[in-house]
């Protein structure tokens, strides 16, 4: 998966597209010919993406997309940078929000991780995009309050409601670029991980040697035995998302004078 960033063009324009025009009154005789309309452009450069990868996504791609020359679609976004904040923003604000008002703070986080979990399986492009910079845009605010209201009224600092709220999204993420890598190593290798194993084993049988390597032999088997193969996304995900509660939870329980 390719390695994107947020906010790397030009910062004024890509606000003013993010939030079409509320920071300043539009100009009649300026803007983008008739026809089109920057949703339209991000829907088919997010369809590009959703079924290709941000490798296949460029400009002139796009403009095909749209039957209209490249340099038309410049009137609409400047460039693909500008672009890319615009996808992510508008997949933040069409993401499901899930109700948890009420429920224990253990469940809202565990919806706050499963919706995004659920972003990146709808748009995988989304968790090879570096976010250490947000768009800042509608969609993006919009989900940032929400997901705070997941860890509001714990007892924690702020900070630590921002500490928490980013080290869940950073595990989540990387599980889904864990996860996509491990179904492109499948595709490219044409072979599950069961299959490899088992292809390769005579070869690893002659180089693991259980004298030299007892603990990793043991525990490597143990693993391998448990989840079909050495790495098991279902099974990583469910794993460090208890981890990561019960993490939280001391700094919940600290917080209540506990």
């Amino acid at each position: 998966m390719s390695t994107e960033r947020t906010s790397s063009g030009d910062p004024a324009r890509t606000l003013q597209l993010l939030w079409r025009g509320s920071l300043s009154p539009a100009d009649p005789r300026r803007g983008p010919r008739r026809g089109l309309s920057i949703d339209a452009v991000v829907d088919a450069a997010t369809a590009i993406a959703d079924a290709e990868g941000l490798d296949a996504l460029t400009m002139r791609r796009v403009a095909k997309e749209l039957g209209v020359v490249p340099m038309t679609l410049y009137t609409y976004v400047p460039g693909k940078a500008e672009l890319l904040d615009l996808m992510l923003d508008a997949a933040y604000a069409r993401m499901p929000r899930t109700d948890t008002s009420g429920q224990p703070w253990r469940q809202r986080v565990t919806a706050i991780a499963e919706e995004n979990k659920s972003l990146f399986a709808r748009h995988p492009w989304a968790a090879g995009v570096s976010t250490t910079r947000p768009p800042l845009g509608p969609g993006q605010m919009a989900k940032y309050e929400h997901e705070l209201s997941a860890l509001d009224g714990l007892g924690l600092t702020d900070v630590e409601m921002d500490d928490c709220l980013a080290h869940l999204l950073t595990f989540v993420q990387a599980t889904a670029r864990a996860a996509a890598d491990a179904r492109a190593a499948q595709q490219d290798s044409a072979m599950n991980d069961q299959e490899w194993w088992e292809a390769n084993a005579p070869l690893l049988s002659r180089v693991l040697d259980e004298a030299v390597y007892p603990t990793a032999v043991r525990v490597g088997a143990a693993a391998g035995a448990a989840h079909g193969s050495a790495y098991d996304p279902d099974h990583a995900y469910a794993f460090g998302l208890q981890r990561v509660l019960d993490a939280f939870a001391a700094l919940v329980e600290r917080g209540r004078g506990g």
